[in-house]
C-alpha cells in the first residue's frame, strides 16, 4: 500500500504528519512517498526521509496515494490531487461543515483526528491532548518573554525581586502543563476552571486553585463537564466566576487563557473592565483566539498592548515547537493507522469501531457528520 505525507501549505503551519521515526515502521511494510521539502519547518530533512525507508516525490506523488496523512484539511487544490477513494488522515476540524462537504464531495475518506473519543483504548491516538500539552508549555514560554520582569523570586546584591504571579483559566490538558511548567520558572500560580475534579491536580503540580461555589445541583451538574471538556455554565454561575477572577486578575502579572469548547465560540473569561485593573506590563497569553478568544481585546496573529497590557493572540502555539510537536503528531497518527490496516498489511475500515465511527467525516460521497 502506498502511503503519502505532503507538505502543509495552510500559513504558519510548521507540522509535518510523519517523522523518520514513524516513517521507518511504517517504510518496512508499505510504499511511503514524502513530498520534497514537507519536513523542513520541523527540522527534519528529505535526507533523513530516505535513510527511513521513504521516497521523495513530488504533491501530485504524495497525494496520489491511497493513504494520505496531513496536519491540516486540505485546500481545493490539494483535494483536486486526491482520487476518489482516498483514505485522509489529519486535523481536519470536523465544526468546519462546508470543508466537510467538500471532502465528501471529492469522494474521500476523511478521518479527523480531533474526534477521537477520549476513551482508554484512544489515548495514543490523542491529537488535541498531545498538541495541547506543546501549547500550554509554549505559552508560559511566550508570556516569560514578553513580560519584562523576571519570573522567579531573585535575591541579589541590589534587593530582592518578587516572583511573578501567574494565572491560569481553564485546567485542561494545557492548562495543567502551563501550571507545571510556570511553577519550574519559579512563578506563584493560581488557577480557576469550571470542572471541580480538577482541583486536586492543581494543588498536586503547587498551584492555588481558584474555587467558585455552586448554588444549585443544576450547576454542578453542568461543571463535570462532558468527554473531558468543560460545559456551558449558568449566567448566573458566570457571573459569580467573572467577579472573583476580576479580583485575581488585578494581582496578576501574567494570564492565560485555554479555556475552549468543542464547535462554540471561546467564552469569555477576562472582560475589557479586567484588562483595564491589570497592572501595567502585565501580560495574558489568549489560547482561544482563533475561536474568538476568551479575551475580547485579543487579536488574531497580534501581540497588542491594550490599557498597558500586552495581550498575546498567537494561534496553535505547538507550531512553534514544530519538531517535538510533529514527533507526537506523528506517533499519534502511526497508531490510528492500526485501526484501518490489518495484520495482512491490507486497508480495512471496520465502521462500527467506536474510535472509527466518532472519526470519519465522510465516505463514498456520503457525508456522515454534517
Amino acid at each position: 500500500m502506498r502511503i503519502g505525507i505532503p507538505a502543509e501549505t495552510r500559513p504558519g503551519e510548521t507540522r509535518v504528519a510523519a517523522t523518520p521515526e514513524t516513517v521507518k515502521k511504517l517504510a518496512a511494510k508499505h510504499s511511503v512517498i514524502v513530498q520534497a521539502g514537507a519536513g523542513l519547518a520541523a527540522s527534519v530533512t528529505d535526507e533523513a526521509y530516505v535513510a527511513a525507508g521513504a521516497q521523495i516525490g513530488t504533491a501530485a506523488d504524495a497525494y496520489g496515494a491511497e493513504v494520505v496523512l496531513k496536519v491540516r484539511a486540505p485546500d481545493a487544490a490539494e483535494r483536486g490531487l486526491m482520487k476518489a477513494g482516498t483514505v485522509l488522515i489529519g486535523m481536519l476540524n470536523p465544526f468546519d461543515a462546508d470543508n466537510n462537504a467538500a471532502m465528501a464531495a471529492a469522494g474521500l475518506q476523511a478521518f479527523a483526528l480531533e474526534a477521537v473519543p477520549r476513551i482508554t483504548r484512544a489515548q495514543s491516538m490523542d491529537v488535541l491532548s498531545s498538541q495541547a500539552n506543546i501549547a500550554g508549555y509554549k505559552a508560559v514560554m511566550v508570556a516569560a518573554n514578553t513580560y519584562q520582569r523576571f519570573m522567579p523570586m531573585l535575591m541579589t546584591a541590589a534587593g530582592t525581586v518578587k516572583a511573578a504571579r501567574v494565572l491560569i483559566m481553564g485546567v485542561g490538558v494545557a492548562g495543567l502543563q502551563a501550571i507545571a511548567t510556570a511553577k519550574r520558572l519559579g512563578a506563584v500560580i493560581e488557577a480557576s476552571d469550571v470542572r471541580p475534579p480538577v482541583k486536586e491536580q492543581v494543588e498536586s503540580l503547587g498551584a492555588k486553585f481558584i474555587d467558585v461555589p455552586f448554588l444549585t445541583d443544576e450547576e454542578k451538574e453542568i461543571a463535570q463537564g462532558v468527554g473531558g471538556y468543560a460545559r456551558p455554565m449558568p449566567a448566573d454561575w458566570l457571573a459569580r466566576q467573572a467577579a472573583l477572577v476580576h479580583e485575581r486578575a488585578k494581582l496578576a502579572d501574567i494570564i492565560i487563557t485555554t479555556a475552549l469548547i468543542p464547535g462554540r465560540k471561546a467564552p469569555v473569561l477576562i472582560s475589557e473592565d479586567t484588562v483595564k485593573a491589570m497592572k501595567p506590563g502585565s501580560v495574558i497569553v489568549d489560547l482561544a483566539v482563533a475561536q474568538g478568544g476568551n479575551c475580547p481585546l485579543s487579536v488574531l496573529n497580534e501581540t497588542v498592548v491594550r490599557h498597558g497590557v500586552h495581550i498575546v493572540g498567537q494561534p496553535d502555539l505547538a507550531t512553534l515547537v514544530a519538531a517535538d510537536a510533529s514527533a507526537l503528531y506523528a506517533r499519534n497518527v502511526l497508531d490510528f493507522l492500526k485501526l484501518i490496516i490489518n495484520k495482512e498489511d491490507q486497508l480495512v475500515i471496520d465502521r462500527e469501531d467506536e474510535i472509527l465511527k466518532a472519526t470519519l467525516l465522510c465516505s463514498g460521497g456520503e457525508l456522515l457528520r454534517k
